[in-house]
């Protein structure tokens, strides 16, 4: 159903860019960046001067906007950090879990046609929160080898301590190997075409942790009768506009509504200044005719879409059954445009698939949950004997020995 790719030629090529800069650091980099970007590069930090360059480039109206879904991001994922109450399990045995920061984070925020400065308020925000001490942020720069203004501001206002000028697999291989220049991070997050998901990957494998897999980009709308076709078209090709290997798909119960929302999208599409794109993308686009709004929510639940829209009458009844998806948008007038800037939740969800099993990306993906336990004498006293029955029941009579040495010593006190 999902449009695929070469998976051989794609780890081939991201198998011997992640190699280069594991062996070559710096001067792979360079090279990859000349070649891919064309782009010839003195230094691969953003220095302080581009950084001031950028608050110039910025207009006060874009600032204000950028401020306003600044702190609504920050609304939504400060709720997200509750400190949970220790509890005693049992006389003497009390347990905990906390809340710890990963130290050092690396933000991959793509470039290329379109700068998303939107993601790194959407990476940078919760990493704040969750207190990362180290934030890295890799970009691919432009052939002048600048980064875009507004990606510089976005860095700036939700605190990136670092900002480098590597894009692509290779920008993953630096911040999961690190370079004399790039730091090795911790946790590698942030979108990307099918390279820089496969580098996730395969980095993953390796012992570098990351957010999720989020490859190409992809909507489903479920729609009724009483559904707006200019709407649809309108929210479909939003995201066909992403990129050429985007998916876009509407499913309906209403036959009529297939044929307006294509004649929609063909008037729609003249005036798209992204036009080309968005063609490609509609190649891998689906338009589905079911039998009811049940079956059609049985279709996106198997489908688990990263985007979700629910354009219905009765829209959010239909949304308590939804099972499997990124983010669900209820309502004719929740475009998804809203949730990729500046309404709260995260942008950054799982795609391909992998709603059913990963969750959009929150604070909580920057912190560690370290338990604590501490039990006392009566503790050991209550809970070890069920200790010691369980341990040999599994023959590990050394883990049964821990309990009974403290178990005598005890007795004989």
């Amino acid at each position: 159903m999902r449009p695929t790719a070469d998976n051989q030629e794609i780890d081939a090529t991201v198998q011997s860019i992640l190699a280069r800069v594991k062996s070559e650091g710096d001067r792979a980099i360079r090279e990859m960046s000349l070649k891919f970007d064309g782009a010839h590069l003195d230094d691969l930090k953003v220095t302080e001067n581009e950084l001031e360059d950028s608050l110039r480039s910025v207009t006060p109206e874009l600032k204000r906007a950028l401020s306003i879904a600044k702190e609504n991001i920050e609304k939504f994922h400060s709720t997200q950090l509750a400190v949970e109450k220790a509890i005693e399990t049992q006389p003497g045995v009390m347990c905990r879990r906390k809340n710890i920061p990963v130290e050092r984070v690396g933000l991959y925020v793509p470039g290329g046609s379109a700068p998303l400065f939107s993601t790194v308020l959407m990476l940078a925000v919760p990493a704040k929160i969750a207190g990362c001490k180290r934030i890295i942020m890799c970009t691919p720069p432009d052939k002048r080898g600048k980064i875009n203004p507004l990606i510089l501001y976005s860095a700036m206002i939700t605190g990136v301590t670092e900002i480098y000028k590597t894009g692509g697999a290779q920008a993953v291989a630096a911040m999961a190997y690190g370079t004399k220049t790039i730091p090795r991070v911790d946790k590698i997050f942030g979108p990307g075409n099918r390279f820089v998901t496969r580098a996730k990957e395969i980095v993953q494998t390796q012992g570098i942790a990351i957010d999720m897999p989020a490859g190409p980009s992809e909507v489903l709308v479920i729609a009724d009768k009483n559904a707006d076709p200019e709407f649809i078209a309108a929210d479909l090709l939003a995201q066909a506009e992403h990129g050429p290997d985007s998916q876009v798909l509407l499913v309906t119960d209403h036959r009529p509504l297939l044929k307006n929302v294509s004649g929609e999208i063909m008037k729609q599409i003249r005036n798209l200044q992204r036009k080309a794109i968005a063609l490609k993308a509609l190649n891998n686009c689906l338009l589905v005719l079911l039998a009811d709004l049940d079956k059609c929510i049985d279709f996106s639940n198997q489908y688990a879409p990263e985007h979700l829209i629910i354009n219905t009458s009765e829209a959010v009844a239909l949304a308590e059954k939804v099972i499997n998806a990124g983010s669900v948008f209820i309502g004719e007038y929740s475009c998804e445009s809203s949730g990729d800037y500046a309404s709260g939740p995260n942008h950054t969800l799982p795609t391909n698939g992998y709603a059913r099993s990963f969750s959009g990306l929150s604070t909580d993906n920057f912190v560690k949950k370290i338990t604590f336990q501490e039990i006392s004498s009566t503790g050991i006293k209550n809970i070890g004997p069920v200790v010691e029955i369980m341990a040999e029941a599994e023959s590990l009579y050394g883990h049964k020995n821990a309990v009974t040495v403290r178990l005598k010593r005890l007795k004989n006190e």
